[in-house]
């Protein structure tokens, strides 16, 4: 395996993924990680992650540096290269101007490392400190346009380094890069599959849960039923399956996930009406961060409640992936990332939980997640749903809740979503939703003036959930999709289209 230290970076699990990918098997491990626990592994090679600390200031990721005489390649980027050339005794200064997006490398020496690499090839650079000393026995591999040092090693010790974030999508030539590191340097086999994960992760839930019954949490989206179909295979009927209605579900659809649900998994599907609970809970809620919250301690307590029922369960699953706990603003090795919106079921958690979480597509994003479930054989019908937050309708209606909004809301949304797969663009988009905003406006309907809301429309395309870039929805299908949408709803006159790309916004409005 590949172990990638990590030391901060919003970017470590996408490492992560990007090895995964070429079929070689990796995990991540905290800064302060003992060496003789790495040594413990059938290790092939480490990586050692960017992160927002300075190597020349106090307060970074605590670690153990006798990780440095490990007689395996190591791989250091960004902050990673940082600690390899003040290690080997090199000298890194900070700067007050450093380098932000692209740039472009300037190749020096043949390296394995740049092999099928061109000159001048683009990468993604996010750094304040530089190198303006090598160590001894090294060789600067590469300069940016800038001329700063982008890439070193020494091959004597099998050390390698780089300035830039391979990883990210913006490095034109990442991929190859990453797969020079492993094949040509390290020397991995390309051996690790999805079928791999699905038997590791039936062995550590068995391993966790033993003969006890863990409730598994469902919403009818793909990462709670790829949760609930490796429970299945791993406990089988020890799993019980859980549905949650919280009164901010599309229009029918808990009657659909319900039957869908049903067929796929082939197992019971209980449903609880817990709406009161939840609209009682947020009546009067503006903020999003608090609407999440408290959807978050709902459902926790709810799922206490319905435990009850079953007798002893000591365990909850839940189909949290790797970018709810990024925008959750996770600690990594005790570097906390920002928080973009805190999810329900990773922020928005409550600190008292008698259960015992099982989260095992946790460091996985929902292209992987899919897969997963092609290799567990889930049908393309269910795969293929666009994401749905687990909060709902909660945050698609910005400002507070009403059952009027919710009512405006998934009477639009549904007529968006069914013209999309009318019109066959559903599949080609990663996402698309409404929201309301709770504004009103001036229209003209029959001679006679109105004052209704606003309904805003969102189809974005994605890979990962990561980064997304707005869907060009046809001009004649968004006339159809307006027209319907005014004409229909009761309380809507105009309807917008968001034409924002993440970054700067988010997917969701909240």
């Amino acid at each position: 395996m590949i172990i990638i230290i990590d030391f901060g970076s919003q970017y470590t699990q996408l490492i992560a993924r990007r090895i995964r990918e070429q079929h070689v098997y990796s995990e991540i491990l905290p800064a302060n990680i003992h060496p003789q626990e790495i040594r413990d592994r059938s290790l092939a090679a480490l990586i050692l992650s960017g992160g927002p600390s300075s190597v020349n200031k106090s307060g970074g990721p605590g670690y153990d540096i006798n990780i440095f005489n490990l007689d395996i390649p190591i791989l250091g980027i960004c902050y990673g290269l940082h600690l390899l050339v003040q290690h080997y005794g090199g000298t890194v200064k900070s700067s007050q101007h450093g380098e932000y997006g692209y740039a472009h490398l300037k190749l020096l020496n043949h390296s394995s490392m740049f092999s099928s690499v061109q000159d001048q090839t683009q990468v993604w650079m996010s750094h304040s400190d530089v190198v303006t000393k090598i160590p001894d026995g090294w060789e600067t591999l590469a300069l940016t346009n800038n001329n700063i040092i982008a890439a070193l090693s020494n091959d004597n010790e099998r050390r390698y380094a780089v300035q830039f974030h391979p990883e990210v999508a913006h490095t034109v030539r990442g991929e190859q890069i990453i797969n020079n590191f492993l094949f040509k340097i390290v020397g991995c086999r390309p051996n690790w599959t999805t079928g791999n994960f699905v038997d590791d992760q039936v062995d550590s839930i068995r391993s966790k849960v033993g003969n006890e019954k863990v409730l598994c949490a469902v919403s009818g989206g793909v990462d709670s039923s790829v949760v609930s179909a490796l429970l299945k295979k791993a406990i089988g009927n020890n799993s019980i399956v859980v549905l949650i209605d919280h009164g901010l579900m599309r229009q029918n659809e808990v009657e659909q996930c319900k039957e869908i649900l049903g067929l796929e998994l082939g197992v019971n599907i209980h449903v609880y009406d817990e709406s009161k609970k939840f609209l009682s809970a947020l009546k009067n809620i503006r903020d999003p961060e608090i609407k999440r919250k408290i959807i978050g301690e709902q459902f926790i307590r709810s799922f206490e409640e319905i435990a009850r029922r079953f007798g002893a369960v000591k365990f909850l699953a839940q189909g949290t992936l790797y970018p709810d706990v990024i925008e959750s603003g996770m600690f990594n090795s005790g570097v906390q990332t920002a928080v973009i919106k805190s999810h329900h079921n990773v922020g928005g958690l409550p600190d008292d939980i008698n259960f015992k979480i099982i989260e095992p597509l946790r460091n996985l994003f929902k292209d992987e997640v899919r897969n997963i479930g092609k290799e567990l054989g889930l049908s393309g019908n269910l795969l293929q749903r666009h994401p749905f937050p687990g909060p709902g309708l909660a945050v698609r209606i910005l400002g507070k809740i009403s059952k009027n909004r919710l009512n405006i809301l998934r009477k639009a949304d549904e007529i968006f979503l069914d013209i999309l797969r009318e019109e066959r663009l559903y599949d080609d988009i990663w996402q698309a939703f409404s929201v309301l905003i709770p504004i009103k406006t001036v229209g003209v309907m029959g001679d006679r003036r109105t004052y209704e809301y606003i309904i805003a429309l969102r189809a974005v395309t994605s890979s990962d959930g990561m980064t997304a870039d707005w869907y060009n929805i046809p001009a004649d299908v968004m006339l159809k999709i307006s027209n319907k949408i005014v004409n229909s709803v009761q309380g809507v006159n105009r309807v917008v289209y968001d034409v924002t790309s993440k970054p700067p916004g988010t997917i969701e409005w909240e």
